[in-house]
């Protein structure tokens, strides 16, 4: 399928993944559409840097663009899907959902009179510079994915088409997350065992011994779980959902899911808020910071055992 001059894409919605990835396309010289409906100013703000232009409405938004595509937390896939219905260019759900739920959206939106592709995510959000590109991966099947895949020729993002079937870019994000943040969740179960059998302190010495690097990377698990676990539970669901389709076991990515439900979350769509002047050369007080975030985090998880 050769792309239209004037091809205009919808995204559904600009987060900080989706902000950049609209801003990937801007930058190519596409128009990109938000719909500002019910979204807050920190979305706005993050649409307006990226470029993208409003079209109010998810309804409007199907009217004017040739391809939507959706980058929302796991759990809101199907309604993004629903707020289009009707839509008949090209909807692609870049979303980390399972084969399954993959398949749900692309039956409602072909229902509509679209063409689905899958695609998964993998990496942090894409740079503004495309010097910097390749460290973020768009993968991409079914029909027309390759239509897909040129859209972000010489854009920071790199998009890839993978065979093995139509729903092969939702299973590779699955099975890439179940490791990635799966294992960030059993460090932290690991962790607050050992603070509800009061000895985390040995464990602790025991990592730096044996497995050094684990106690930071218990700490970095903990923020993460503050700032995106609320968003982590459906996707360790969609996992353990793949593995249980699969035939594998599903606990571990189920339990995955209750530790991130346990931790306490920050607000979605705020701000990092900067240092203050008088803490700026005061590492001090940033590495207290952090240790009160996995404090909490800890004994948000441990809680039942602590209080026992």
């Amino acid at each position: 399928m050769d792309l239209p001059s004037a091809f205009v894409i919808g995204l559904l919605h600009p987060g900080e993944m989706g902000a950049a990835v609209g801003r990937c396309l801007t930058g190519a010289g596409y128009t990109v559409l938000w719909a500002s409906e019910g979204r807050g100013p920190e979305t706005a703000a993050r649409a307006r840097a990226a470029g993208l232009t409003d079209a109010g409405t998810a309804a409007e938004m199907a009217e004017r663009a040739d391809l939507i595509l959706s980058i929302c937390p796991p759990h809101a896939a199907l309604d993004t899907a629903w707020a289009v219905q009707g839509f008949a260019g090209l909807y692609v759900d870049a979303n980390a959902i399972s084969p399954a739920t993959a398949r749900e959206v692309a039956l409602m939106v072909e229902e509509g009179g679209a063409t689905y592709i899958d695609g998964g995510i993998i990496g942090l959000p894409p740079p503004a510079s495309p010097s910097a590109a390749g460290h973020t991966r768009l993968y991409l099947s079914g029909e027309q994915a390759q239509t897909v895949r040129r859209l972000f020729d010489g854009t920071p993002l790199d998009a890839r088409v993978i065979g093995g079937g139509a729903w092969s870019a939702s299973a590779v994000k699955m099975a890439y997350a179940a490791w990635t943040k799966g294992t960030a969740a059993l460090l932290l179960a690991a962790r607050s065992l050992a603070r509800a059998e009061g000895v985390e302190g040995a464990l602790l010495a025991e990592w730096e011994l044996s497995q050094p690097g684990l106690a930071g990377r218990s700490e970095g698990a903990a923020r993460s779980a503050t700032t995106k676990g609320w968003r982590w539970v459906a996707e360790m669901e969609e996992i353990a959902a793949t593995m249980a389709a699969a035939g594998l076991p599903d606990g571990f990515h189920q339990a995955a899911a209750e530790i991130f439900r346990r931790s306490p979350h920050s607000e979605p769509d705020q701000p990092d808020q900067p240092d203050q002047p008088d803490q700026a050369n005061q590492p001090d007080r940033r590495d207290r910071a952090a240790d009160g975030t996995v404090d909490r985090v800890l004994s948000a998880i441990a809680g039942e055992a602590l209080r026992s």
